[in-house]
């Protein structure tokens, strides 16, 4: 009887768990030794069914309750219309994204790209192929996505970017002013890892695909319209899209939902 009622309350409590439709978690990130807020979007879990996953990176200064209130308002509709799982790690105010160099507490990349990864697919019903698993941001993210997606392009099989700040070296003062040099040290000293149009043959025979947009009056339409022929001039498959826009919530709001309605594409014909 002991054993039964204990059936019955993991039953109840596991039901209780996937019937939610946003879910708020502290993952432990064994490379930075501390805990990072996420937030887990889900649609309605069915049993013996598994879900696409989507990882959505945040913008400079963001945070994923904001993403949720303001950046992408409708998303939990998206995860029941797409029957997705969406997934938004705090990829701190100003971390970039990256494994710093500088500061062993920011390693972003490796939380990110192997160990959310893991968390996630150990604890909710996910499809494990990389074909069913995208990464997607916008600024900040959308310079994380690409570095992300492409350091783990056996896990990612769809990559996007919105508005992405692309290039470091374009940055000027705004090296300093958005904090990048506490991460990846002085701009003058910048690796060639953290450069994305340096990196372009990583993209070579991945089986990824590459989404990219960016409005025609944000200030870092040139860098994305450079690394758009850059990946044209080497044959990389991709989306490109310009439209109407600047660098702010109006545009990539609408941006991001047009991106997560080509993930759903991309997925439904895999």
């Amino acid at each position: 009887m002991k054993a039964l009622f204990n059936l019955t309350l993991l039953l109840v409590f596991s039901h209780s768990l996937f019937a939610q439709k946003v879910i708020r978690e502290k993952v432990f990130s064994a490379k930075m030794k501390k805990e990072i807020s996420t937030i887990i979007v889900t649609p309605d879990i069915k049993p013996h069914q598994q879900y696409k996953t989507v990882y959505i990176l945040h913008g400079y200064s963001g945070n994923p309750e904001r993403t949720l209130k303001q950046d992408i308002p409708d998303l939990q509709a998206k995860a029941k219309a797409y029957n997705t799982i969406y997934i938004l790690p705090d990829g701190n105010y100003n971390s970039w994204y990256v494994d710093s160099p500088v500061d062993l507490k920011s390693q972003y990349k490796t939380f990110i790209g192997s160990e959310l990864v893991r968390y996630i697919d150990g604890h909710y019903p996910t499809k494990v192929e990389k074909t069913s698993r995208g990464i997607l941001g916008w600024s900040m993210g959308g310079f994380g996505a690409l570095y992300i997606g492409t350091s783990f392009p056996e896990t990612f099989g769809i990559v996007g970017s919105s508005c992405g700040a692309l290039d470091f070296r374009t940055f000027n003062e705004g090296y300093n002013n958005y904090q990048v040099d506490k991460v990846l040290g002085p701009l003058s000293s910048l690796g060639s890892e953290y450069i994305l149009s340096d990196n372009t043959d990583k993209m070579l025979n991945t089986g990824q695909y590459y989404i990219l947009d960016c409005g025609i009056n944000d200030f870092f339409i040139s860098k994305n319209q450079s690394f758009h022929q850059e990946l044209l001039s080497k044959k990389i498959e991709h989306l490109y899209i310009e439209s109407l826009g600047e660098h702010n919530t109006e545009y990539w709001s609408r941006a991001l939902s047009n991106q997560l309605s080509l993930f759903e594409n991309y997925f439904s014909h895999q």
